[in-house]
């Protein structure tokens, strides 16, 4: 009997037995659909390039059972016909904050902090790698309907915070079971450049601040996890926890994915950069940071520029980028970078399609954008398998539409997450949509409908073209019209009710204002389909193309090196032969190749420079301008860590006005927020090269150092300014004790260097600050310092002096004539003005004569700008040497070229014109030290950056270009488009004392 019994139960259907639960469980009865779910008759997309016609899509429990043109299906299965429906996986947004609400923002007192008040985490506050997301998501109902109507099944998230921000997780956008369900967590680690608003932490204030705050904490990251550290660091841990998680860095810009590529590079991270739409004005740089990129369409809309008065206030600039940001999709697509897309940044997420859609009609793939949106996306999050396909395994994460989902007129019915449906569109509902006649009362109207399907809006005119107040209500296919009566005196509407079967032609009663009834009929216009191509041609604008930089006056191709010769041209050497008058100059590969009369090269392009000046470049050893986003990181008394390279913005228009003005070097320093400030960079001016290009080859070492009223705070208008120093002898006491700190540094390293590898001495911590400083210490390193008061510009070559090195320049240095006998012995350089003074306290004592007193007494003088409109105009300063103080013209012109260049340590390279020497020469049309020169050509290694005949037929281009450009956002006003008002942008020039806000 037993044995009869068993081979009974054997007999029944397993899957029946595996699936029953014989008690439910302690919290509530089971209401799990464990049937299939079967999807005939569909086109499907497994992936994007794998399609099935006529397919079946079979699902259970949240995934892919099967799928296949000939799918056997069970019996406990429910079955739709999809007909005529196409089936596409639903898509990925990889880079959100959905659901996980960004912290409360910091509430206390508004004095700046300095150190942190957290026991057990990193010294920064703007770290925050310990913040899991998880732990603070909460499904948002009214944000993922947005994302499911759009397309959506799921998003990876995270909370937008600080430098780090910690790990994010992929939820699904699915309420079904009204929980917190989470698919996968901690799957990527974030990280931004920007600051927490949790905290009042100062620092970092800047850009180059927070680039050199993440490298410390990686630096202190692998010295953590080497064991060197005797205290628990909560937020090190989680960084060692979670670095082989996708690491996810919000570039926001193109120069920033640059600058986030190097960073990745140096430590070995891999970071997924998350783009801003402009990555096709850098594409060559792009593509070879070889990263992987999540990129917005959020491309602007056309400015309404009817205005004449508010276009002339638009930057071309602005007006070019809205023209070309839709093309970016394609470029990178060419270009062969790996991209995901996402909807951040979109003001309304109901706006998605539609800007995808522009960039397919400006030549994006169609295929890579399904990619973009599916499989990439998966691939990228460490998901293939599970997401963004329909194969067998994945999760039952699909849409349904009406045809292809790339097409304007395609619905989207429903959207299936895990399984569980979420309607969009009612697949029955009959799409109305569209330009019809209409004919009521004897008379004939048109009828025109658009909006989403599910909630259209009616436009009504009547045969003289005037509109008819109306309002249009779909339900169950029930088409419902109200249009007002006649009268206008009354507020009466006719009603015209109809059931729609055919959305070509449909009929109804009409229940008259009047109570009346009579008949109505709706008949569609059509549109043949080549006119509607044609109209869809009209749609795309002419595309201007990219240009190096993309700004006025940016190159349509990157300029070359040539071989030139300079004919009968008065030559200014600043070498023991002066000025040579009727002398050949011949370039070649970059370099002066010959200085003399009668040369000839038959490769060389020659030009007559009769009666012309050709001299050297302008070197301008005190420059702020090119820089991103903060010249000062004032948030520590000494920021050495920093450094000016790392923030080298190559789109200035500065560097085009410098090149027109003669300058072809300059130093970009850090400003004069903090005794000990960043390293400089020393640049050559390659208009549209990149930032990295632009940087002086192997150029010797700065560093800005600081004195006077700015570093003691004393003009910052904080009502209780707590950051140390307060005083001026309270700036020498800084600079003690980070010497005498990074003396100790340095010694440390060398007994580990010694014997750590003996295993006798732990590793010290690596510290980027106190590194810079050791190397001024070990004359690897020079300082330019910010000075104005004799007291102060004594006592730091004393301080300089019993650490047994030298300052290098004192920049602005207005007493420096006081002190000029000091200053020789010392061995010190002055970069000073012509004849700026009394423009705040501790400059009442500046003098015009101070160039000169300092130049015959025996000090290497230059005269700097400090300033984006003096620098185009340092030609003019160096004449004033002239004026105050009878310097001869030959000296003069080196205040502005061999001197800077002494004081760079590049005289060996550039300051003159010399066989060998760097081809960086400037051609004048006059006396370069007149009031009437013009640089005609400005030339860096045999490479014309500025020419004076090119330069006005760009003008003409430029005003051509505008133009057309206002005609063309005049026509999308006019076609009804949005439009925004114009901005103009109001430019920030850094100067010394600019801080960030």
């Amino acid at each position: 009997m037993k044995k009869l019994l068993f081979l009974l139960l054997l007999g029944l259907p397993f899957s029946r037995l595996a699936a029953q639960d014989y008690f439910p469980n302690n919290e509530s009865v089971r209401n799990e659909n464990n049937n299939f779910t079967a999807f005939t008759n569909a086109k499907i997309y497994v992936t994007p390039t794998q399609v099935i016609e006529q397919g079946t899509l079979l699902i259970r429990e949240g995934k892919v059972i099967n799928v296949g043109k000939s799918v056997a299906l069970p019996k406990n299965c429910v079955v739709y016909n999809m007909e005529g429906k196409t089936i596409y996986p639903s898509f990925i947004d990889m880079y959100t904050n959905f659901g996980v609400a960004n912290p409360a923002a910091y509430s206390g007192s508004r004095e700046p902090l300095y150190d942190t008040k957290r026991k057990g985490f990193y010294w920064n506050e703007h770290i925050r790698s310990e913040v899991n997301a998880s732990g603070f998501y909460k499904y948002d109902s009214a944000k993922a309907e947005e994302f499911l109507k759009a397309g959506f099944g799921v998003v990876n998230t995270h909370m937008a915070d600080g430098v780090a921000r910690g790990t994010g997780l992929i939820v699904p956008l699915s309420d079904e079971s009204k929980t917190n369900k989470i698919l996968f967590d901690k799957v990527t680690q974030h990280f931004a450049f920007t600051r927490s608003v949790t905290t009042n932490q100062a620092y970092p204030s800047s850009l180059m601040g927070m680039i050199a705050l993440l490298k410390q904490m990686y630096h202190d990251k692998n010295w953590y996890k080497n064991g060197n550290s005797t205290y628990k660091d909560s937020s090190l841990e989680a960084l060692i926890e979670n670095e082989k998680l996708v690491q996810i860095f919000a570039a926001e810009d193109k120069l920033n994915a640059l600058r986030v590529a190097k960073i990745g590079k140096e430590f070995g991270i891999n970071y997924i950069l998350k783009g801003s739409g402009n990555e096709f004005e850098r594409i060559d740089d792009i593509k070879k940071t070889n990263a992987k990129f999540i990129v917005p369409v959020n491309f602007p809309d056309a400015y309404d520029v009817s205005d004449p008065y508010q276009a002339n206030q638009m930057e071309l600039a602005d007006m070019r980028f809205w023209n070309q940001a839709p093309t970016n999709l394609k470029v990178l697509t060419e270009n062969g970078v790996v991209f995901a897309i996402t909807t951040d940044k979109l003001k309304k997420l109901e706006d998605f399609k539609s800007k995808l859609l522009k960039a397919i009609k400006y030549g994006f793939d169609k295929t890579k954008a399904l990619e973009a949106l599916t499989t990439v996306p998966a691939s990228l999050l460490g998901k293939p398998a599970e997401l963004g396909n329909l194969k067998n395994g994945a999760y039952a994460n699909f849409i349904v539409t009406s045809g292809d989902f790339f097409d304007e007129k395609t619905i989207l019915y429903e959207n299936w997450v895990l399984g569980n449906k979420y309607v969009v569109n009612d697949m029955n509902s009959k799409d109305v949509r569209g330009n019809y006649e209409l004919t009521f009362d004897n008379k004939t109207y048109q009828l025109k409908i658009e909006g989403e399907l599910s909630s259209p809006k009616a436009e009504v005119k009547t045969s003289e073209d005037k509109k008819v107040n109306a309002k249009l209500s779909m339900a169950n296919n029930w088409f419902n019209l109200l249009l007002k009566s006649d009268d206008s005196t009354k507020v009466e509407f006719h009603r015209l009710m109809a059931l729609v079967t055919d959305t070509n032609q449909f009929s109804g009663k009409a229940t008259m204002a009047n109570g009346t009834e009579s008949y109505w009929s709706a008949k569609k216009t059509s549109v043949t389909e080549k006119k509607a191509e044609e109209t869809a041609k009209l749609e795309i604008n002419k595309v201007f193309p990219v240009t190096f930089p993309n700004l006025p006056f940016g190159n349509l191709q990157k300029p070359k090196q040539e071989t030139l010769l300079f004919k009968n041209v008065t030559v200014w050497t600043n070498e023991k032969e002066g000025i040579l008058k009727e002398t050949d100059v011949l370039i070649k590969n970059g370099k002066i190749a010959a200085i003399g009369t009668n040369l000839s090269d038959p490769s060389a392009k020659v030009i007559d420079g009769k009666g012309k000046h050709l001299t050297n470049g302008i070197i301008d050893e005190h420059s702020h301008i090119a820089i991103s986003r903060g010249v000062n990181e004032s948030g520590h008394n000494a920021t050495a860590e920093v450094t000016i390279e790392d923030v080298v913005n190559s789109d200035d228009i500065n560097i085009y006005r410098n090149l027109a003005g003669g300058v072809t070097t300059s130093q970009l320093l850090h400003g004069s927020a903090n005794p000990i400030g960043g390293r400089s960079a020393i640049v050559k001016w390659k208009w549209g090269l990149s930032p990295d290009e632009m940087i002086y080859k192997n150029s010797p070492q700065f560093i800005k150092f600081a004195l006077g009223e700015n570093v003691k705070q004393a003009n910052w208008g904080i009502n209780n300014p707590t950051r140390f120093p307060q005083t001026r002898m309270g700036v020498e006491q800084v600079f003690m004790d980070y010497f005498n700190r990074a003396k100790e540094y340095d010694e440390a390293w060398k007994a580990f260097n010694a014997q750590g590898k003996k295993g006798k001495v732990k590793a010290p911590r690596v510290d980027l600050e106190l590194q810079t400083l050791a190397e001024i210490i070990n004359k690897k390193r020079f300082i330019t310092c910010h000075s104005y008061v004799q007291s102060e510009i004594l006592m730091l070559m004393r301080v300089a002096e019993k650490f047994g090195f030298r300052v290098n320049t004192y920049t602005h240095i207005l007493e420096g004539y006081k002190v000029a006998n000091e200053m020789k012995e010392h061995g010190v350089g002055a970069s000073t003005f012509s004849d700026w003074w009394a423009y705040k306290y501790e400059v009442n004592d500046a003098i015009p004569y101070n160039g000169a007193l300092l130049h015959n007494q025996g000090v290497t003088v230059a005269y700097n700008s400090d300033d984006a409109e003096m620098s185009r105009r340092l030609n003019q300063e160096a004449a004033k040497a002239v004026k105050y103080g009878n310097v001869s013209e030959e000296e003069a012109w080196k205040f502005v070229t061999l001197n800077p260049a002494k004081l760079l340590h590049i005289d060996d390279k550039v300051g003159s014109i010399k066989v060998g020497k760097d081809a960086d020469l400037v051609l004048w049309n006059d006396n370069p030290l007149s009031v009437y020169a013009k640089a005609e050509k400005t030339m860096i290694e045999g490479v014309v950056y500025f020419d004076i005949e090119t330069d006005e037929i760009q003008r003409a281009n430029l005003a051509k270009e505008k133009s057309e450009l206002i005609m063309q956002q005049l026509q999308e006003k006019n076609k009804g488009m949005i439009t925004q008002e114009p901005k103009k942008k109001e430019k920030i020039e850094y100067h010394c004392d600019t801080l960030e806000h």
